[in-house]
Order: C-alpha cells, then sequence, then structure tokens
C-alpha cells in the first residue's frame, strides 16, 4: 500500500466517524425535542380541592399507570383556594415535571400562571378549564351542556314553577359558572326563580349551614341546587337535619357516597354525573403521551382542544345499578 493511498484510507475512516457522530448528536437532538429521553417520566394529576368525588378519577389514574407502567402524582389543594393551587403548580414546574393536567380553581385569575407553567411542560387541564391561557387540551364534562340537563330535571321536579337556591364552593371556578348558566338556560320561562346563590368556599361545614340558613330564610323554598360534589351531601344533610324531607327537593351534580345514599333515602331526587373515572384515566394518558411523543401526540389533539366525556342523570329508578357499575369501574383498577 503507498503511503498516499493509506493517507486517503485514513481521511476516510475519520470522515466515516465524524459522520456518525454527527448522526448521532443529531439524532440525540430530535429524540429530545418529541421525545424527551427513555427515563422515567414525570406526571402530576392537580384536582381544584380534596374531595370524595376525585377518589373515582383516581381509579381511572391507577388503571392507566397499570397498563402504560407509569407513576401520576396526584395533588389535592386542602383548601381550594387559588393561591394554594397556583403555588402546586408552580412547585411541579419548579422540580421538573413533564407534564401536569389540572382542574383550575379561578381560571380567569390564573391565567398568568398556568401561561408561565405551560412554558415549562405539558399542560393540559380537567373537570373546570382554562380556555384563555395556553393549556393544550381540557378533558371533562361539557358543562353548560351538564348544566342544561339538571336544569331540565329541575322543570320536571317543579312542573308548576317555584322558588329554588345554588349552592357551590366558587362560582368563580369555569365548571360552576357554565353548570349555572346552563341552568338558567333550561329553566327559563318555567317560572322557576333562583332566590338566592351561595358560597362555601370548600367549607363542609359552610356548605351544609348555607342550605340551613336558606331554607329557614325561605319557607316557601322548593328546591335547593348543588354545582360541586360535595354540595350533594351536604344539601341531603341540612334537608333532613331541618326536618324537610319531601318538602324542599334537591337537584344536584356528582356520585359522592353521601348523594347516592341521600338519592335512596330520598332527601335527593337526582343527580348528574360526570365521568371522573376518564378525566382521570385520559388525563394520564393524554399526560405521558404529550410527554414522551412530542410532536406526534400535539399533532393528535382534538382541533376542538377538548374531549367531552359527558354525563348522565341518577334518580332512584337506576341509582342501584349506576353503583353496581361504580363498583365494578373502581374494582378494574386495583
Amino acid at each position: 500500500m503507498t503511503r498516499l493511498h493509506w493517507k486517503s484510507r485514513l481521511v476516510q475512516r475519520r470522515l466515516a466517524a465524524i459522520s456518525l457522530l454527527l448522526t448521532v448528536v443529531l439524532g440525540c437532538s430530535k429524540h429530545t425535542k418529541d421525545q424527551p429521553s427513555n427515563r422515567v417520566v414525570k406526571l402530576a394529576f392537580v384536582t381544584n380541592t380534596a374531595s370524595e368525588f376525585w377518589k373515582i378519577a383516581a381509579a381511572g389514574i391507577h388503571k392507566y399507570e397499570k397498563e402504560a407502567r407509569v407513576q401520576v402524582d396526584i395533588k389535592m389543594p386542602l383548601n381550594g383556594t387559588p393561591e394554594e393551587q397556583n403555588q402546586i403548580l408552580q412547585n411541579l414546574a419548579a422540580q421538573g415535571y413533564d407534564a401536569i393536567a389540572t382542574s383550575v380553581v379561578a381560571p380567569d385569575d390564573q391565567v398568568s400562571v398556568l401561561n408561565k407553567v405551560a412554558t415549562q411542560l405539558k399542560l393540559t387541564t380537567f373537570d373546570s378549564d382554562a380556555p384563555k391561557s395556553k393549556r393544550l387540551l381540557y378533558i371533562g364534562t361539557n358543562n353548560y351542556e351538564g348544566g342544561r340537563a339538571l336544569g331540565e330535571q329541575i322543570v320536571q321536579l317543579l312542573p308548576t314553577g317555584g322558588k329554588i337556591a345554588v349552592f357551590v364552593g366558587n362560582f368563580s371556578a369555569n365548571n360552576a359558572a357554565q353548570r349555572l348558566k346552563g341552568i338558567e338556560d333550561a329553566v327559563a320561562g318555567h317560572q322557576v326563580e333562583i332566590v338566592d346563590k351561595r358560597e362555601d368556599n370548600v367549607d363542609r361545614a359552610k356548605a351544609r349551614s348555607n342550605v340551613e340558613d336558606m331554607i329557614n330564610a325561605h319557607p316557601d323554598l322548593k328546591l335547593c341546587v348543588g354545582l360541586w360534589s360535595y354540595n350533594g351531601p351536604a344539601i341531603a344533610a341540612a334537608i333532613e337535619g331541618v326536618g324537610k324531607q319531601g318538602k324542599v327537593l334537591a337537584a344536584v351534580f356528582d356520585e359522592e357516597e353521601g348523594t347516592l345514599a341521600g338519592i335512596e333515602r330520598g332527601s335527593i331526587q337526582v343527580t348528574v354525573v360526570q365521568k371522573p373515572f376518564q378525566f382521570g384515566y385520559l388525563s394520564a394518558k393524554w399526560m405521558n403521551e404529550l410527554a414522551t411523543q412530542g410532536s406526534a401526540a400535539m399533532a393528535r389533539i382534538p382541533k376542538s382542544a377538548s374531549i367531552d366525556t359527558g354525563v348522565e342523570v341518577i334518580s332512584k329508578a337506576n341509582v342501584a345499578d349506576f353503583e353496581r357499575r361504580l363498583t365494578e369501574l373502581k374494582r378494574s383498577a386495583q
């Protein structure tokens, strides 16, 4: 082999080595952008408060965790304030989480915090949306339609109209505002009058005392409406406590045990249930895929940037069947 030929072969090998190195580096760069890495992704599901309702969502999360072999940290603000939730979201972002799903307490007031968090990770919402923020996707109930469904039930319960009162933790929450709007539109023209609306700021004792105060203040009150999950049990306890069972009716949201028991006892006439199991399962799935698949997952987000999980109306006629199905869902996640 001539010296010139040997140098030529050496140059070719070095060029090949450089080409391989560039391929690896560029490939890793693309992998980092679209699929962060093979490391364990950090995912978090942040509720708007601590409630029995979220245990059902947790069952959906656990089902997906088993299927995908991932872990989702569940965070529940104890006091249900925007400030408390903001702090949780900011802490998670600072800790390097890849994706967060949250039920926003006060959407209009939290936009700046949500947008900042969205620049650091993949942000989605569930249950209570923040459509003005840079969240990528909302998963949950169309709360306006859910409110209309409950309003239609109220019209049936009060065929000649009557006075009603509405109770919730915070009316500033997107889900509360949309549900109330749906109810108002559904009862319009049916001589149903909303005489008062009360917030309890996620204070369970106040949730009950608000109902008792309203019943005492309005002897002709016909029906109580509960917009958040724990309002149902609070309304049932208050109605029973003041001896108004059957005289003051109740139409509420969600499937807490106290609500379903209230339906069985006749203290609550109807509840519009969401699909919290799906909230948890789909939120976990989308968080994981957005964190690990990058642009491929982004391309699958619906044009509406929302997934409606639907509602179901539960009364004494179907409460037993619903409880059976709910038990089966919970077992599937164990």
